[in-house]
C-alpha cells in the first residue's frame, strides 16, 4: 500500500498555501516526496477558478476590505468560492499514475471521503449525479463541501473545502460556485452544535486512507484553530442562507 503523508499547518494565508502546494507538486512529480495531504484552514478569502465570472462576486472591493476578505485568482477548476476559519480545506498532492488515471474517478473519490465523514455524524450526503450535476457534496439542496481540482502530469493539486463551523454569512458575498438556485450549509448548522475542526479532520484522514488505499502517516497532531470549539454548545437561532 502506498503511503500518504499528512501535513496540518493550521491557519495559513491562501497565497502561502498555494506556493506550498506548487512546491510539493513539483517535488511529487520528481518522486522526491510521497503522496501528501495538506489539511488546513484559511483566513477569509474569495478565490476564482478558471471558469469564474466576476459577476458572481456580489460585494465591492471596499466591502471586502472592511471585512478583511482577500481575493485571489487560482488555477483550479470551477467558479468562485469562499474559504475561512472553521472550514477544513484539503489539498491532496497525489500521483494518480499508473493505476488511477481517471479524473472523474478522482472527483468521485474526493466526494466519497466527505460523504463518509458526514455519515459519521448521521447525515446522508450525496455527490453530483443526474439529478444534481453540480460537483460537490450536498445535503438536500445545500452544499456542504466544494471541490475544485487541477491535475498536471497526473499529480493533483487544490482539492476540497468542507464547511464545519464556517460562518455562512460570508457566502453572501458571492454566488457560491456560480450556482444561484442552491444554498450552502455546514456541519455545525446541520447538527445544531459546535464541532472541533480537529475532530472532523481525524475522520477525513481515516476515510481518505480507506478510499484512496493509502497508509496515512500523521507526523503531527491535527491542530484545532481558534475558530473551532471543542465542547458542544447550542447554536444561535438564525436563518440559513
Amino acid at each position: 500500500m502506498r503511503q500518504c503523508e499528512v501535513q496540518t499547518p493550521g491557519l495559513m494565508p491562501y497565497a502561502v498555501a498555494h506556493a506550498l502546494q506548487q512546491d510539493l507538486v513539483e517535488r511529487r512529480k520528481r518522486d522526491e516526496i510521497p503522496d501528501t495531504l495538506l489539511l488546513l484552514e484559511h483566513p477569509h478569502v474569495i478565490t476564482l477558478g478558471r471558469a469564474a465570472e466576476r459577476a458572481n462576486i456580489l460585494a465591492d472591493d471596499r466591502t471586502m476590505a472592511g471585512l478583511g476578505v482577500e481575493l485571489h485568482e487560482t488555477g483550479r477548476g470551477g467558479d468562485v468560492t469562499y474559504h475561512g476559519p472553521g472550514q477544513l480545506v484539503g489539498y491532496p498532492i497525489l500521483k494518480l499514475s499508473p493505476d488511477r488515471c481517471d479524473i472523474r474517478r478522482y472527483v468521485r473519490d474526493l466526494q466519497e471521503v466527505l460523504i463518509r465523514t458526514a455519515a459519521d455524524y448521521g447525515l446522508t450526503a450525496t455527490g453530483h449525479d443526474e439529478s444534481n450535476p453540480n460537483v460537490g457534496v450536498w445535503v438536500g439542496g445545500e452544499k456542504l463541501a466544494a471541490i475544485g481540482i487541477r491535475i498536471s502530469r497526473w499529480v493533483t493539486m487544490h482539492g476540497f473545502a468542507f464547511n464545519i463551523t464556517t460562518d455562512l454569512d460570508y457566502f453572501r458575498l458571492i454566488v457560491p460556485c456560480g450556482i444561484r438556485d442552491h444554498g450552502v450549509t455546514s456541519l455545525e448548522w446541520l447538527l445544531g452544535r459546535r464541532l472541533a475542526v480537529a475532530e472532523v479532520a481525524d475522520r477525513v484522514i481515516r476515510h481518505f486512507g480507506d478510499v484512496f488505499q493509502r497508509e496515512m502517516l500523521c507526523t503531527t497532531p491535527v491542530p484545532s484553530s481558534g475558530s473551532a470549539i471543542d465542547e458542544e454548545s447550542a447554536l444561535p437561532n438564525r436563518q440559513p442562507l
